[in-house]
């Protein structure tokens, strides 16, 4: 017993903090904290800061006159920022289940230890983990070979299967769904999708829930598909949109002829910076809030397959 408690002493001194390293850690974990709000905030008060004070004094974190320019300027666009954010809505869903259903079912194919092509398929999955084809030979296959160019497909397909996802999935069902358990169906007359279905996948939503969220966070935000696949304005996303407005402010004129009014007079009187910010604050502000809810998610898919003491 006294044995035992002098061990545990020599572990206590040995992860024990001294207050004066506790207290650079804390300022430390602030300072981290701090770099990533206040950019959060800068884009807020700039998003209400009235265009005149932002051309003359330029951004700042407290604004020096408040205006709501920006959102009402995109409230006066709203044809184009609402079909914006219908085709980022649609996208996002459809290649969130579609991902999820391919993901699984292909981490559950290479998890089996009885399945010949494992091997083989696994290597398929590994490979372009490390290497791939190419910018050029990705384009020609996708836009050209499959034909999915100014497709509202081009932005859900090329994105739906990711291996370092296939590995999470892979792990997990190696780890998670016993063998004895997969048999005992089977002896039962359980089908392949039947098991997999009613069986492997209702004692698995943590992955469900992880794989999701991956998916579901990269196509909300995804405006690279578009840059490269999508001419037509009526299937540009949201983030696509923004990335237009913030690389090329005439974006907006190009498309003042679908609002009624000219392209000079959209010019002129467009709220550059604080319209440029408020979009900024509508494509994150949905993100912002789901994430805190979901973060557990997050380290869950994160950590699976880690050594557990």
């Amino acid at each position: 017993m006294a044995k035992k408690k002098m061990d545990l002493d020599g572990l206590e001194k040995f992860n024990r903090v001294s207050n004066g390293s506790n207290a650079i850690l804390n300022l430390i974990f602030i300072l981290i904290s701090l770099t990533c709000i206040i950019p959060v905030l800068l884009v807020l008060a700039i998003s209400v800061s009235d265009e005149d004070m932002i051309s003359e004094f330029g951004y700042s974190l407290i604004p020096r006159a408040f205006s709501p320019e920006g959102f009402l300027f995109l409230t006066n666009q709203s044809e184009m920022i609402l079909r914006a954010v219908g085709i980022s809505l649609f996208v996002t869903i459809v290649g969130t289940v579609l991902g999820v259903l391919l993901t699984t079912l292909m981490g559950y194919t290479i998890s089996r230890p009885n399945y010949k092509l494992k091997g083989f398929l696994t290597w398929v999955v590994f490979i372009p983990m490390v290497f791939n084809g190419g910018l050029v030979s990705t384009y020609f296959v996708v836009g050209t070979l499959l034909g999915l160019k100014n497709s509202v497909w081009v932005l859900i397909l090329p994105l739906a299967v990711s291996s370092f996802n296939v590995v999470i999935c892979k792990t997990f069902f190696r780890q998670t769904v016993p063998d004895s358990l997969i048999e005992s169906a089977k002896i039962d007359g359980a089908g392949q999708f039947t098991i997999f279905f009613r069986i492997v996948l209702p004692i698995s939503l943590p992955l469900l829930a992880t794989i999701g969220l991956f998916l579901c966070f990269s196509y909300w935000n995804d405006w690279y598909q578009s840059m490269l696949y999508i001419d037509d304005t009526t299937l540009k996303s949201l983030q696509a949109l923004l990335n237009d407005i913030m690389t090329n402010i005439t974006a907006l004129a190009a498309n003042a002829s679908s609002m009624g009014i000219s392209a000079v007079e959209l010019a002129a009187n467009m709220p550059k910076e604080s319209a440029r910010m408020a979009i900024v604050v509508i494509i994150v502000l949905p993100i912002a809030c789901a994430y805190p809810y979901f973060q557990k998610y997050f380290i869950s898919g994160l950590t699976v397959g880690a050594v557990k003491g």
